[in-house]
C-alpha cells in the first residue's frame, strides 16, 4: 500500500510566513506587506516573492533563509524558491505610516506620556571613568535577561559604543525611518555609523541637538523596555538637550573612588536639580584591584562613589543609592576592544557579576509606573 503526499495550500504557506519576522523591524513580514506573492506548483514546489524594504538590504540573506526554513516545514512542500523584489516609494510610505503613524513631523516615542520605556542617561563629570564600558555592559546584561534594549551613543565627539558592543553594521534608511544595527540583542545608533573612517565630528551645539533629536525620533526602535544614552562627560549641550527632549529620563552617574573625580561627578549629578530629572543612582568604577593573594589594592583611592551618592541624596532630599562598586579588571577593557562585553565573555568574573547585579536592579524597575510623574492632586 502506498501513501500519497498532500499538496500544500497557499493558505498553509502564508500561515508559515506569518511566523517569519523582519530582522530589523521585528514584526511578521506578512503584517509589513513584504509578501508579494505565493504560488504552489506540482509536487509541492513553492515559490515565494518577497519585497525588501530597500535595494541592497543588508538583511536580504537572513530574510531569504528565514522564509526558506519556515516554508520548508509546511507539510507537502518539496522545494522552496524565494524571489526578491524592492518596495516602491508608495509602499515604503505605507510601511512607515503603519509603524509610526500618519504624522509628518517625527516624534520621540520615549517622551510620550504613555511611554513605558525606562530611559537612563549614563553621565560622568569627567572622561576616563569607564562610562561607556558601564553603558555597554549594562545593555548587554539587560538584553541577556530577555529585555528589549537600545543604546544611543550620545557622546558625539568621543563615540565608542559601536566598537565596544561589536556593532559593525550600518543603519538602513527606509523612507524617513532609520533601522539601527543590532549586536548581542542590543539595538544601537551612533554618529560614528554615519562618518567615514575615524573622521572627527566638528559641530557646534545646535547641530549636536539636532543629531540627538534624530537618533531619538527618526530611528525605529520598536517597543523597548530600556533605552540607555551614553552621554559625553560634563554638563554641556548634550546633557541639556537630553533633558529637553526626554524629560522623564533618569540620570545614572558613573565615578571612580578618587576624591577629585567624585567632586566632578557630583556636578554631573547635580544637573538633575536644574533639569528636574530623577537620579537613578551612582556606579563606582575601578573600585579596587584584587591581587593573586586575595588582597584588595585601592589603586584610585576609596569612598568616592559613596560620597557622590550621599551628597546627591542631601541635595535632592531623597535617597540616591550607590548601585555597585566595579573592581578594576583589565579584561573589562579587553572585552570592550574585542566587541564582546565582559558580562557575556566572562560572566563569572567579579566585575561582570557586579555589572549584572546593577543591570538587574535597574531592569526590575522597567515598564511600570514606579518612578513616573503622576498628575495626582490631594482631595
Amino acid at each position: 500500500m502506498t501513501s500519497t503526499q498532500s499538496t500544500p495550500t497557499e493558505e498553509a504557506v502564508r500561515q508559515a510566513l506569518s511566523k517569519v519576522e523582519d530582522p530589523e523591524i521585528h514584526k511578521p513580514i506578512t503584517d509589513l506587506g513584504m509578501v508579494k506573492s505565493v504560488s504552489v506548483g506540482d509536487g509541492g514546489a513553492v515559490q515565494v516573492e518577497v519585497y525588501l524594504t530597500v535595494s541592497g538590504c543588508p538583511m536580504r540573506e537572513t530574510i531569504t533563509q528565514r522564509v526558506e526554513n519556515a516554508v520548508s516545514e509546511v507539510e507537502g512542500v518539496s522545494s522552496v524558491q524565494v524571489e526578491l523584489d524592492v518596495m516602491s516609494d508608495e509602499q515604503r510610505t505605507e510601511l512607515r505610516k503603519s509603524l509610526r503613524g500618519d504624522a509628518e513631523e517625527p516624534r520621540i516615542p520615549f517622551a510620550e506620556p504613555g511611554s513605558m520605556t525606562r530611559v537612563y542617561c549614563v553621565a560622568s563629570g569627567k572622561g576616563g571613568v569607564g562610562k561607556s564600558s558601564v553603558t555597554v555592559n549594562l545593555a548587554a546584561s539587560m538584553a541577556a535577561r530577555g529585555l528589549s534594549v537600545g543604546v544611543v551613543d550620545a557622546d558625539i565627539y568621543g563615540h565608542s559604543v559601536p566598537r565596544m558592543l561589536g556593532a559593525g553594521g550600518k543603519p538602513t534608511q527606509v523612507e524617513k525611518m532609520i533601522m539601527p544595527p543590532e549586536a548581542h540583542g542590543v539595538k544601537v545608533i551612533s554618529i560614528g555609523m554615519f562618518t567615514p573612517g575615524n573622521t572627527p565630528v566638528v559641530w557646534r551645539g545646535p547641530m549636536l541637538h539636532r543629531a540627538l533629536q534624530q537618533f531619538l525620533s527618526d530611528v525605529f526602535w520598536g517597543d523597548l523596555d530600556v533605552l540607555l544614552l551614553d552621554l559625553p562627560p560634563g554638563t554641556g549641550d548634550v546633557a541639556l538637550s537630553t533633558a529637553q527632549l526626554i524629560p522623564n529620563a533618569e540620570i545614572l552617574v558613573v565615578t571612580t573612588p578618587q576624591q577629585a573625580a567624585a567632586e566632578v561627578a557630583e556636578r554631573a549629578g547635580a544637573i538633575a536639580m536644574q533639569t528636574r530629572q530623577r537620579l537613578a543612582g551612582v556606579v563606582e568604577n575601578m573600585s579596587w584591584m584584587e591581587m593573586p593573594d586575595g588582597q584588595k589594592v585601592d589603586v584610585f583611592g576609596s569612598g568616592g562613589g559613596q560620597i557622590v551618592a550621599d551628597s546627591l541624596s542631601r541635595s535632592v532630599g531623597t535617597e540616591v543609592p550607590l548601585l555597585g562598586q566595579i573592581p578594576l579588571d583589565p579584561r573589562l577593557r579587553e572585552a570592550g576592544d574585542s566587541g564582546k562585553p565582559l558580562v557575556l565573555e566572562d560572566p563569572e568574573s567579579p566585575a561582570a557579576a557586579t555589572l549584572q547585579d546593577i543591570a538587574k536592579r535597574l531592569s526590575n524597575r522597567a515598564r511600570g509606573l514606579s518612578g513616573k510623574l503622576l498628575s495626582v492632586s490631594p482631595a
